[in-house]
């Protein structure tokens, strides 16, 4: 079939179907952040003139008052701005160096979340936080890969046994007649071999995934918000608001939890591991569901990318067959999805590691040194393709080992969620 007169490649020749995908994503990135530019200027900039004016006419009556020249009372200001950046507030607050202190400062350095209301002001502190950093930082993400993979194991257990169970009840006897005993261990041998059969294709769907992760997330959220919203006396939508760029490691400073020296009515020691307690939790829930709301954007790329080339096939180089000719399977999509052919979202492409007689799928937790070799694995390649990319010879997928879907592969967090999705099951 002949491509279109106006077509996207031009003459620059078929496009790498990753780099297509790379380049379809940093586009709906400038877009959104587009999109995010537009509404937050709509929303936040009267509110910014309306205090700029506030405070001129603040700092002028001040100034009148006082009989202070703008000059000195500007230098002033400046005085306490470096002030606040040390840690002094007008409020008393916990000391920011202590023991306990710096323990808060720490757990927001490791986890990335940085609210920014303590900095180190001495150079000593600042050249160790370099290297502090470097390696907090990477044991954190490491523990959240590892959380995030025990998460994916329970959930994907508990969605197969409901599958088991509702198997099992549509297997039932529609007759009240009781079973001999040969009728019944024939009726076990053969159940167990249907069993077999039904559950080797099955596999937790990531939409399910998502909704679970999310689920948890919100439970999360809202009971957080309810301790600091008595704790703290903040409204409950600020609460709301400080959970989530407090989980999601954004971390404004705008709002920090757990600054004041006691807290009247309320057990100060309990609060603040309840606060640490929340914190980690939350930041792992949404950490997880970053990582499953990924893999639907990259699912939703893959779609884009097979109806691009559906119309206009020579935009892009062939990858093995035709993606039309072989029934496609979903690595995540429910059993009554995989038989359809055309192109959607929930169809994405073949995975032949399920023709692999010798790959075993793992339902259990997997260890340290399974993990360290999955690195391993992942490291290799990552270095052959950069290897490849170097020479100017492009990636081929044409043996079933190199061949990848929108689920499996990835480096990193991303493929070991990909991973663990898709292996997550029965030993077949």
């Amino acid at each position: 079939m002949a491509c279109r007169s106006g077509c996207c490649c031009g003459s620059s020749g078929p496009i790498n179907e990753d780099n297509a995908r790379f380049l379809l994503l940093a586009l709906f990135i400038v877009l959104y952040l587009l999109c995010g530019a537009a509404v937050f200027s709509a929303l936040e900039q009267p509110k910014e003139r309306e205090a700029k004016a506030r405070w001129a006419q603040r700092f002028e009556h001040f100034s009148q008052k006082h009989n202070l020249s703008r000059r000195d009372l500007r230098d002033f200001l400046r005085s306490y701005e470096e002030a606040n950046v040390a840690g002094i507030r007008v409020d008393t607050v916990r000391p920011r160096w202590d023991f306990t202190g710096a323990f808060y400062f720490v757990g927001t350095v490791v986890s990335t979340i940085g609210f920014g209301m303590t900095t180190p002001a001495t150079i000593g502190g600042k050249i160790f936080l370099m290297f502090y950093g470097l390696l907090g930082c990477a044991a954190t993400i490491l523990f959240f890969n590892l959380f995030l993979e025990r998460v994916i194991t329970v959930i994907a257990f508990v969605l197969k046994s409901f599958h088991e169970r509702r198997r099992n009840k549509a297997m039932l006897p529609q007759n009240g007649r009781r079973a001999s005993d040969g009728e019944k261990a024939g009726e076990a041998e053969a159940g167990g071999v249907g069993k077999r059969e039904a559950l080797a294709g099955w596999k937790p769907s990531v939409y399910c995934v998502m909704f679970i992760l999310g689920a948890a997330a919100i439970l999360v959220s809202c009971c957080a918000s309810l301790m600091y919203s008595a704790a703290e006396g903040w409204g409950y939508l600020d609460s709301l608001y400080f959970c989530f760029v407090a989980f999601s490691t954004i971390g404004f400073g705008d709002m920090v939890s757990s600054q004041r020296i006691s807290y009247e009515g309320h057990a100060t020691a309990a609060y603040r591991v309840g606060n640490f307690f929340f914190i980690l939790t939350g930041v792992c829930c949404i950490y997880s569901l970053f990582n499953v709301i990924s893999i639907v954007i990259k699912q939703v790329l893959n779609w884009l990318l097979r109806r691009l080339e559906a119309s206009c096939h020579c935009c892009f180089y062939r990858k093995g067959p035709h993606p039309h000719r072989h029934p496609r399977r979903n690595v995540v999509a429910p059993g009554h999805l995989r038989a359809r052919r055309d192109p959607s979202i929930e169809t994405d492409a073949i995975n032949e590691s399920e023709t692999d007689p010798g790959r075993r799928m793992s339902g259990e937790m997997i260890s340290m040194r399974d993990f360290l070799a999955a690195n391993k694995v992942n490291l290799a390649i990552m270095q052959k393709q950069l290897s490849e990319m170097a020479v100017g010879h492009p990636r081929q997928s044409g043996g079933s080992c190199s061949h990848q879907n929108g689920f499996s592969g990835g480096v990193g967090a991303l493929g070991i969620m990909n991973n663990r999705l898709a292996e997550t099951s029965v030993d077949r």
